[in-house]
């Protein structure tokens, strides 16, 4: 898949959850108002985030797309990382101000009774975002957008909340007062926990994290067994946004001559390049090996 078609793909999800946040958010924020239910309000607030988090990743789709140039000659495939990191800092600060507020009417107890309307908004919010959930993790994992998954997760998150709501505003109806303001916290405690899991995901990956060790492992036994390699001295591969860097070092017999070198490297790349998904660019650097070194 090429980028500009990936790109296309990542934009046109985002697009249309953006659409519907925005007439969920109004909905529900209003319906919280008027019905006096603070979860639905809280879970209004959440589906804002839903909004701003979405906006941010059409950002940082737009910067990643473009080509290398003098001052970032490796890309701009991080700005992806990057909207994912400070997506998960808007969920934890969201997650933050709900619980803040859940917790002060349940000290206050200045409680009232949520309406009717506030079950059907609870409802209808749970369908939307679990269809938008299952939509965007569906394209994250086609274009291996680690932004869009975590906007998947956090839709998700807001599926969660929103149940959490509909059972707080059902207890509350039932004169379980407490159970409204109750799962306001709930939710709050929900989207905290999203938050610090895409922080930490996006930490790794701003870091440079590795790819997972089992691939590793994997290549390096195809490279021993595929090409004339002598030995493996090492292989490194960090990710790199929605891609992947590769570095790796090998010995060869150092009578063959350079021609013959330079196709053994070409041969390490092709291995690469078939059996690890979205790498950029392979670093083959060739070694003699003499015979003590064997």
């Amino acid at each position: 898949m090429s980028d500009k078609e990936r790109y296309r793909i990542g934009n046109r999800i985002i697009i249309i959850t953006i659409v519907l946040n925005v007439i969920l958010a109004i909905g529900k924020i209003i319906i919280g108002f008027t019905s006096k239910s603070t979860a639905i309000l809280a879970d209004g607030i959440h589906t804002v985030s839903d909004v701003a988090s979405s906006i941010g990743i059409i950002v940082g789709f737009f910067i990643a797309k473009k080509p290398e140039d003098k001052e970032h000659q490796y890309g701009h495939e991080k700005a992806e990382s990057i909207a994912g990191f400070l997506l998960s800092l808007l969920l934890i600060g969201v997650g933050l101000n709900i619980g803040y507020s859940a917790l002060k009417l349940i000290i206050t107890g200045n409680i009232k009774i949520p309406g009717v309307s506030a079950i059907w908004a609870a409802v209808i919010s749970i369908l939307i975002k679990e269809i938008q959930f299952r939509i965007t993790l569906q394209g994250g994992k086609r274009i291996n957008s680690t932004a869009l998954i975590a906007d998947a997760w956090h839709h998700r998150s807001d599926s969660l909340s929103s149940i959490a709501a509909l059972i707080g505003i059902i207890g509350a109806r039932f004169g379980y007062k407490i159970l409204d303001p109750l799962a306001g916290l709930i939710v709050s405690i929900i989207v905290i926990k999203v938050g610090l899991e895409l922080f930490l995901h996006g930490y790794n990956e701003l870091m440079d994290v590795s790819i997972e060790q089992e691939k590793i492992d994997e290549i390096s036994n195809k490279l021993l067994h595929e090409t004339d390699i002598t030995r493996l001295d090492e292989l490194r591969a960090r990710k790199h946004g929605s891609k992947v860097y590769v570095d790796i070092r090998v010995s060869v017999d150092p009578n063959i001559t350079v021609h013959k070198g330079h196709d053994i490297a070409e041969d390490v790349e092709k291995v690469v390049y078939q059996n690890i998904a979205n790498v950029k660019d392979v670093l083959v650097h060739v070694n003699p090996c003499f015979e003590e070194e064997k």
